[in-house]
This record gives C-alpha cells, sequence and structure tokens, in this order.
C-alpha cells in the first residue's frame, strides 16, 4: 500500500481537531477511524493492477544520435477506472524524456503513451519494468506494483558518410557502362565489339569478329561483377583506442557501411567477420539492398574487447569462409607491435591466395601536433608524433613491398578514401 500527501494533510487536519475541538482520547479515536474509513474507501474501490494489460513492440531501431517515441499500449480490462501514474524505466543511455505518465483509465478502455528515446551511442538497451501507482477515487492510498514487459531498443550506427554513397554508386555505374555516358572500364569481363577508331590498342582487335564483319572490330571490358569482398574487423585492444570523436572501431564501422553499400550496388558479394579473440559478429550470404540493414544490425551491438587479437585465428576463419579468390579488407591499426608480431606472421599467406588491402584510421591529432613546437612541451610532443608518423610510414612500405595495399585515412577522410580505392580496383580490373 501507497499514501500520498492527500492523507498527510489529512492526517494534519484530524491532528488539528483533536486538539482544538475534542481534546481527548474519544476524539483521537474518532479521528483514526475518520481516516482509516478514508483509506478504506480508496482501498475498496481501487481500480485491480492485474485488470491492466501492458504491451509494446519486442525490439525498435534507430540511428545513433537521433531521438525515436516507443509505445507503451495500456489496456484497462477491469471493471474500475484506472486511476494513477505509470513510470517507463529506461537505462540511462537511452536518455529517456517524458517517461513519467498519468493514468486516468476508463474500464475497457485503451490508451498508447510514448516515450521519447536519444541514444549517443550504438548498441542495445533493455527496457527496465514499469512502475505502476493506482489510487482509490479520494487520491489518499493506493498500490504500487512492478511489471516486466519485454522490449529492447536498438541503437544502429549513425553512418554519416550514407551521404556519399549515391555519388559513389554513380561513379561505379559510369564505369560499368550503365549510364547514358558510356565510359568502358578497364576488367577482364567481356562487354561488347565496337568499331576500331584511331588510338585504340591493336591487341583489343577481335579478328575472328572482323572476319565476319565489314569493319575492324575491338573487344570493351568492363569491371567484373560477382566478385567476392570480405571485411575483417579487429574488435580487440586496439580498436578501443579513442581517434577524434570516437574509437577506431567507430571509424572502421563507418567505412565498412560505405564500402558495403557500394560493392552491393556493384553486383558483388559481400562477407563480414568482426574478431578479437573470438568471433564477435559475421554476415554472410546477404546481398544486394538487404545487405545495408544487415550489416548495421551486426555492427550495432559491437564494442572493443579489451584483450589482444589472436590474428592466427582470424586467419583460419577467414581462410574458412573465402575459398574463392577475394579481396580480403582488413580493418587494423598499424603500430609496430600490431604489424610484427600480428599482421606480419600471416598477411604472407593471406596475401598468396587473396587480395589484400589493410585499412588503418590515423589520428588527427598526431598530425596537428607535428605543426606546433613554440614552447618546450609542444617540441617534446612534435618529436613524439613525427616518430609515430614515422612508424606507420615503415608499416605501409613493409606492407607494399608484400604485395598489400594500405588505406590510412582520418576518421572524417576514411570512408572515401576506402570507396575512392575500391572504385580504382575496380577500374583497373584488380579485384
Amino acid at each position: 500500500m501507497v499514501v500520498t500527501g492527500r492523507l498527510a494533510v489529512a492526517a494534519v487536519l484530524a491532528a488539528l481537531f483533536v486538539t482544538l475541538v475534542l481534546p481527548s482520547w474519544p476524539g483521537v479515536l474518532l479521528a483514526t477511524l475518520a481516516l482509516a474509513a478514508l483509506i478504506g474507501v480508496d482501498l475498496l474501490l481501487l481500480g485491480s493492477p492485474g485488470a491492466l494489460e501492458l504491451s509494446r513492440e519486442p525490439l525498435t531501431t534507430v540511428r545513433t544520435g537521433r531521438s525515436i517515441e516507443v509505445e507503451l499500449a495500456v489496456l484497462n480490462g477491469g471493471t474500475r477506472p484506472a486511476r494513477g501514474t505509470l513510470w517507463d524505466d529506461w537505462p540511462p543511455s537511452a536518455h529517456a524524456r517524458h517517461r513519467t505518465h498519468a493514468l486516468n483509465l476508463p474500464p475497457n478502455t485503451r490508451i498508447r503513451l510514448r516515450t521519447e528515446l536519444a541514444p549517443d551511442y550504438h548498441g542495445d538497451r533493455v527496457a527496465g519494468p514499469v512502475t505502476l501507482r493506482l489510487l482509490g477515487p479520494l487520491g489518499m492510498a493506493g498500490r504500487q506494483v512492478r511489471r516486466q514487459v519485454p522490449a529492447r531498443l536498438r541503437a544502429l550506427p549513425p553512418f554519416r558518410s550514407e551521404r556519399l554513397l549515391a555519388s559513389k554508386v554513380k561513379q561505379l555505374q559510369q564505369l560499368e557502362g550503365r549510364n547514358t555516358t558510356t565510359i568502358r572500364g578497364q576488367g577482364t569481363e567481356f562487354d561488347s565489339f565496337r568499331e576500331y577508331v584511331a588510338g585504340d590498342d591493336v591487341r583489343t582487335i577481335d579478328w575472328r569478329a572482323t572476319a565476319r564483319a565489314n569493319d575492324v572490330l575491338v573487344r570493351t571490358w568492363r569491371p567484373e561483377r560477382n566478385r567476392h569482398v570480405v571485411m575483417l574487423l579487429d574488435t580487440g585492444r586496439v580498436s578501443a583506442g579513442r581517434v577524434g570523436n570516437g574509437t577506431r572501431l567507430d571509424a572502421a564501422i563507418e567505412a565498412t557501411l560505405l564500402l558495403g553499400g557500394l560493392a552491393a550496388s556493384g553486383g558483388d558479394s559481400v562477407d563480414l567477420l568482426a574478431y578479437d579473440r573470438r568471433l564477435r559478429t559475421e554476415v554472410r550470404g546477404i546481398g544486394g539492398k538487404r545487405l545495408q540493414l544487415k550489416l548495421m544490425h551486426a555492427l550495432a551491438g559491437l564494442t572493443p574487447e579489451l584483450a589482444d587479437t589472436d590474428y592466427r585465428g582470424m586467419l583460419r576463419a577467414t581462410l574458412q569462409r573465402a575459398r574463392r579468390r577475394s579481396l580480403v579488407v582488413w580493418f587494423t591499426h598499424l603500430d609496430a607491435a600490431t604489424l610484427q608480431e600480428g599482421l606480419l606472421p600471416v598477411l604472407p599467406v593471406l596475401a598468396e591466395r587473396h587480395r589484400v588491402l589493410v585499412v588503418s584510421v590515423t589520428d588527427p591529432d598526431v598530425a596537428a601536433a607535428t605543426a606546433h613546437r613554440s614552447g618546450s612541451g609542444d617540441l617534446y610532443a612534435a618529436a613524439a608524433a613525427e616518430n609515430v608518423i614515422a612508424d606507420h610510414a615503415v608499416a605501409r612500405e613493409t606492407l607494399r613491398r608484400l604485395g598489400v595495399r594500405v588505406i590510412a585515412a582520418a576518421p572524417d577522410r576514411l570512408p572515401e578514401a576506402l570507396a575512392d580505392e575500391y572504385l580504382e580496383l575496380k577500374r583497373t580490373g584488380a579485384l
């Protein structure tokens, strides 16, 4: 049972009555009986908490940084009105607003209560219990119960680089000759014949087709479709480093979403593996327009694991899933320890079977530190920054000699740089 401020006010008035009007034990008994009668009337005419049916959608999705309203349906299946207050509990990271609702629900009536949620980081939030406080018609006393109504809010990655996807897809379509402006790619998949013009490479002349025609015909090519792209996300300790406004993993997720959408538009099949000491999440066998949403859901709950990555385990998982020659895009960090102890022992095996592209996010603060040398403290910071930049340059050169391409850029530039590299591989037929 719960009591309200009204009962406290009534108790004060009863005490004044006893003190001023009837200062005796019969007066005390009379005031007590009156208060008990008020409480009894409220409890007797109280709506039944068990008659209230609560329901809502089990899963709600929203982009990180945006807000959404989740609905809670309340049905009064009893014979008495339900009056009181309802609290919809969510974790603090959901940033719930307007989660306290007043109830005044007649019998056999349904209402929908809305709570606004605005998560600022991707991942799942599980709803807490719904607290119901029902009061009687006098507002003196009531009952309070908690009900579990399972629900989950999934905050998808923000995907700020989505604005670039349309322009990159258009460039890809131009490479494939599917636009009104026919720009032939230099891939290895045969497209069509056309008449020879001055300046064409004579090696493209098809002599058999020429013999059957009245003109000299040359072969044209287009970038290959139905290629296989495998994206590897290193979710180990190195992915937890802060870069810009997020972690290295956040920047990798942003680039992953753009590359996945672009590759799916180009007709390629895309797989995703997130790995540290074990396989954290995986997307396989999804293509076309469904891929983007599938990637978002798979990456939504992904967070860095504060443990060293098992690179040999990651290699085995990749080779088990990539049976044919593929483009393997490996998101990791290029510090000296990661290169020597993690990448170099496994990259030669991977590069022998697949085309490998290593993607690393650089820290813009490190580049900025090299320009500030006004004091002794700045000089030490600039020297340390120059040392980091030199180590990364050595790492990139080492990987280049192994035949591995490297993309290294700041978080805001990384998605576009990776998309441009993919388009270049398509244009040159290097996939």
